[in-house]
């Protein structure tokens, strides 16, 4: 596993890059982000921050999620991909939201992992967004560059990800140091190109090192 010192360093330089850690999901109520996490399942970010406006104009509260027809809120969302399931999926969230959390996003991985399409991903984002806490935000981007650099051992589960990087990176660093990656992932560690040739984490990345060792 990388060293501390290693790990250190990389954290650093990603706040050098990326100061403000921000989330590329658009949002302003706390119900809001838990939709749209749900909507950006197999969709970019991108994607999803164009259709909620209309989504959330037309049912500006979560009393009008938890009454909407799924097969409307469906018809808002559809470029999104799995439509009607995520549709299905944000009217019964509305609904258990007011029945059992009188109205309120819960700040604890069981409940909100209790909640329809609600996984630990999306979990750990609220918790480190909404609620100031912890947050292992292991998503493709997360997954894949912590693999790359040797923080993580290349598992592409999520589970085993999150794991690794509880025992490596500081609580309070972690929602931060998963938004940087994302962000970092679009511009530097593609999926398909890594810029490893100029990269600055490229001394203490694992896949680096050993790409320079073979020229």
């Amino acid at each position: 596993m990388k060293s501390k010192a290693a790990v250190k360093r990389i954290i650093e330089t990603l706040k050098g890059i990326y100061p403000d850690a921000l989330c590329s999901l658009q949002y302003e109520k706390d119900y809001e982000l838990l939709f749209a996490v749900r909507l950006s399942a197999q969709c970019t970010d991108e994607r999803v921050n164009k259709v909620t406006p209309a989504l959330y104009q037309r049912f500006p509260t979560l009393e009008s999620f938890a009454k909407a027809d799924p097969k409307e809120v469906g018809e808002y969302i559809h470029s999104c991909g799995f439509y009607n399931g995520k549709a299905r999926d944000i009217v019964a969230c509305a609904q258990q939201l007011i029945e059992k959390h009188g109205g309120k996003v819960p700040g604890t991985m069981e409940e909100l992992t209790a909640l329809p399409g609600v996984g630990r991903k999306t979990a750990n984002l609220i918790l480190g967004d909404v609620f100031g806490q912890e947050g292992y935000v292991c998503d493709t981007h997360c997954i894949r560059i912590t693999g790359r650099l040797g923080i993580t051992d290349g598992s592409k589960d999520p589970l085993q990800v999150e794991r690794q990087l509880r025992q490596s990176i500081p609580p309070k660093e972690s929602n931060n140091f998963c938004h940087r990656l994302v962000l970092f992932g679009r511009d530097t560690c593609t999926a398909r190109s890594p810029q490893c040739e100029g990269c600055p984490l490229a001394k203490d990345c694992d896949t680096a090192k050993a790409a320079a060792r073979k020229k």
